[in-house]
């Protein structure tokens, strides 16, 4: 019987969130690359963004801690924005306040976000997390633009 410790290893693809499989077993992480993907792109994905709204993610209508809802801000904007450099800090914010709970349960002390357009049509995500103990995580999401936004479909 296999062991399985941490989480399972989420990479965002062009249609959402893909698992990778090695000998028939789901390739896990003991980091934070899961709950991140999630956090960012977790939810409904007509989520407005808003903390009260209709169409939020189906486990957040009876969730009363605000830190373990999804509230897709980075989904909800990323899918209305141009891929131009003039839009990175507002990703980069947004990426910060869904990643907030990170900070609410003591997981991290900070959480940087850096957005960048390493090619056309495509942006990149680096999020470090540095928790109290001084340990560091870094995570890379690279979201292929067109396949994600509405300013596409």
């Amino acid at each position: 019987m296999t062991s399985f410790e941490g989480d399972v290893l989420l990479k965002n693809t062009a249609d959402g969130g893909e698992m990778t499989f090695v000998n028939g077993q789901p390739l896990m992480t003991g980091g934070f690359e899961t709950a991140a993907y999630l956090c960012l792109f977790g939810g409904n994905f007509e989520d407005d963004g808003l903390e009260n709204n209709k169409k939020t993610w189906w486990a957040n209508l009876n969730e009363t801690v605000p830190h373990k809802k999804y509230i897709s801000r980075f989904q909800n904007l990323a899918r209305g924005l141009p891929l131009i450099t003039g839009n990175l800090r507002r990703l980069e914010q947004a990426a910060l306040a869904d990643l907030e709970g990170f900070k609410d349960t003591g997981i991290a002390e900070t959480i940087e976000v850096v957005a960048g357009i390493p090619r056309r049509n495509f942006l990149k995500l680096v999020i470090d997390i540095n928790s109290p103990t001084g340990e560091n995580s870094q995570t890379e999401f690279l979201v292929n633009w067109q396949a994600f936004s509405l300013e596409s479909k």
